[in-house]
């Protein structure tokens, strides 16, 4: 029987929450804004605020008025100082800005392009646009190096602090695959799934191993790992227990996640196993799905179901039911507490080990 997670604390909040930044220590930050009278905004970026929170106890630390406000793409995340970096955009254009995690003073700031994600790890600000790629330094914010696409088309991103992973399609081909880049100096350094997935659907790293939740498992499978796929599935199609009997995913195949192990010195890619969805119990429609990656572990979302994987196996360790995870505005993991923000409340749970 799937038992609930425990629910360590819950907040509500008069503002609408639109975005998180947590690491494994420290306070727990919320972006918010607050809806106009009549749900019309007169500016095209929507002033907002910060709200810092104790990662014991749920009590409010501070509010503060941020620059950065919503709209089109938000990142934030620690740096190396301790301070909280928030990027997106203001009505003077996308900007990266830094603040005091100790009472949301902003410390300074600068102009970055337009884009659609960006990751903060601690070290670097990396910015993923549609055909651009940039990394500033965490503390400085200093641009470091910044790539221009000629014909390729970035989408969904991860790093591990070493490498970004960002799925790529092209102009003619819209279609994706996954590419790894270099953090330190911005460069190629080879390509872990070729093109072909309609959709990446999420992506996690740590310490080399990059998981992609992908919409067609068959395709990202290399020939190894197919083999004990088709062997899965036709066991399920005969009805024995291994995997359950529901496949999911229609004519073009199940949904799943594929770990790889992607080797910086030699750039290459091997694929360590796969996860499919249809078969693990998680039946809803595939890009319903999200994952994230934290200590070791895998944590795949679907509806109001958290399941907990080993990374470096794929083994299951555990399954829970989350109260408000099926209406999560944006949701993380650290240090083995889950995070979930709803429209006007926060909530921190604690995860199966």
């Amino acid at each position: 029987m799937t038992r609930s997670a425990r629910r360590r604390w819950a907040a509500e909040i008069d503002s609408e929450i639109d975005g998180l930044a947590l690491t494994n220590s420290g306070p727990i930050f919320a972006h918010v804004y607050d809806p106009p009278a009549g749900g019309k905004w007169a500016e095209d970026v929507i002033p907002s605020k910060l709200l810092a929170f104790d990662r014991a106890s749920g009590e409010r630390l501070w509010a503060a008025p941020c620059e950065v406000g919503y709209g089109r793409g938000f990142g934030a995340g620690l740096g190396p100082d301790g301070s909280l970096l928030v990027v997106g955009p203001t009505q003077a254009g996308h900007r990266a800005v830094q603040v005091s995690a100790e009472t949301g003073e902003q410390l300074g700031g600068v102009d970055v392009p337009e884009f659609d994600e960006a990751l903060v790890d601690g070290k670097s600000v990396l910015i993923v646009a549609l055909t651009s790629l940039t990394r500033l330094d965490a503390a400085s914010l200093e641009a470091k190096w910044a790539l221009q696409a000629k014909d390729d088309r970035f989408h969904s991103s991860a790093t591990d602090g070493k490498t970004l992973f960002v799925a790529v399609s092209t102009k003619r081909n819209r279609s994706q695959g996954l590419r790894a880049y270099t953090v330190a100096r911005g460069g190629k350094a080879g390509d872990i799934l070729s093109q072909g997935q309609s959709t990446i659907l999420g992506l996690g790293a740590e310490d080399g191993l990059v998981t992609v939740l992908v919409e067609d498992l068959a395709s990202a499978l290399p020939e190894d790992l197919s083999r004990d796929y088709q062997l899965a599935k036709l066991m399920a199609e005969d009805g024995d227990d291994f995997g359950g009997s529901s496949l999911g995913g229609g004519e073009g195949g199940s949904a799943g996640v594929v770990a790889f192990a992607w080797d910086a010195a030699e750039k290459r890619a091997e694929a360590k196993w796969f996860l499919d969805l249809s078969s693990s119990g998680l039946e809803d429609d595939p890009g319903e799905a999200s994952i994230r990656v934290d200590s070791g572990k895998l944590y795949v979302a679907r509806g109001a179901m958290i399941s907990v994987y080993d990374l470096l196996s794929g083994r299951p360790l555990g399954e829970a039911a989350v109260p408000g995870l099926d209406d999560f505005v944006a949701w993380d993991v650290a240090d083995g507490a889950l995070l979930v923000a709803e429209e006007t409340r926060l909530s921190v749970y604690e995860l199966p080990d």
